[in-house]
């Protein structure tokens, strides 16, 4: 069948609206599937489709009205500036995410000036994106990550190869791995499970029905790993350290409450996201 570029880009956005999906999608997914950027598709928005594009196309718009995310059918997302492989046993990046990386970089050069010799710790890594981004942004830091997922290890081990980032990947349960060793580290970022469990029921199907719920869920209240971490922090952190995590909204009061009692001598920092909205709490000692 042959269609006009136009063509596609207009069925796409109108039968993914009547889906209840994002029209924009329809564009990401053409791109993807002739390989062309922006600009080049914009440029050939009167001619033909390219040969076998237009059944490639429509099957992926008819998945993601179905519920599928668009990263997972085209299988990369965008993580500070970089391209990373995603699949349904890893969370998609997000751009709070990126924020969480961008606090603890400024905070490590306040705290500890130059990062050479530095250990830092990505527990449930997931892509690996935090891990692989804070490597290639300060190269200096030693940088290990752990998961419980056979899977996401596996995913994130691939991403740091095409990304270049000399990564330790270690599979463990949170901080276990690290108190049975008996190791210590200047810096632990996270970013656990934090949605109560009673919001499955009105979230999007997009994400319960494909993102792994064990790199969602927490608990009752969205904050049984937070509680863990409480426990088992005391245990792999330096005197002097940084622990920084993305938390839900709303949820940092808790959140900075726990790490207060923990640390009691602790800088102890809620720091809302862009839209506002309490994102991460970081924790100092010193």
């Amino acid at each position: 069948m042959c269609k006009k570029v136009f063509e596609a880009l207009n069925w796409a956005s109108s039968f993914l609206k009547e889906a209840g999906r994002e029209a924009f999608a329809g564009e990401l997914l053409l791109r993807h599937s002739t390989g062309w950027d922006r600009t080049r598709l914009f440029s050939e928005i009167r001619e033909d489709l390219p040969e076998g594009v237009w059944e490639r196309f429509e099957e992926m718009v008819r998945q993601h009205a179905d519920g599928k995310p668009v990263q997972y059918i085209i299988g990369q997302e965008e993580f500070y500036g970089r391209p990373f492989l995603v699949n349904e046993e890893v969370l998609i990046p997000r751009p709070e995410t990126e924020e969480l990386v961008a606090g603890a970089l400024e905070r490590i050069g306040k705290l500890f000036g130059k990062a050479e010799g530095l250990r830092l710790a990505d527990i449930g890594t997931g892509s690996g994106a935090i891990a692989i981004t804070m490597k290639l942004e300060k190269p200096e830091l030693s940088v290990t990550a752990t998961d419980i997922a056979e899977g996401s290890l596996a995913l994130a081990k691939e991403n740091a190869s095409s990304l270049g980032a000399d990564i330790n990947f270690i599979r463990g349960d949170l901080l276990q791995p690290f108190i049975e060793a008996g190791s210590a580290f200047d810096i632990i970022l996270s970013n656990p499970p934090y949605i109560p469990e009673g919001d499955k029921e009105w979230m999007s199907d997009v994400v319960t029905e494909h993102e792994p719920h064990r790199a969602l869920f927490a608990g009752n209240d969205g904050l049984d790993f937070y509680r863990r971490f409480m426990n088992e922090l005391p245990a792999v952190l330096k005197p002097k350290a940084i622990v920084g995590f993305e938390i839900g909204a709303g949820q940092g009061e808790a959140v900075a409450l726990f790490c207060k009692n923990t640390f009691p001598s602790a800088v102890v920092e809620v720091v809302h996201d862009l839209n506002g909205k309490d994102r991460m709490v970081f924790v100092q000692l010193n």
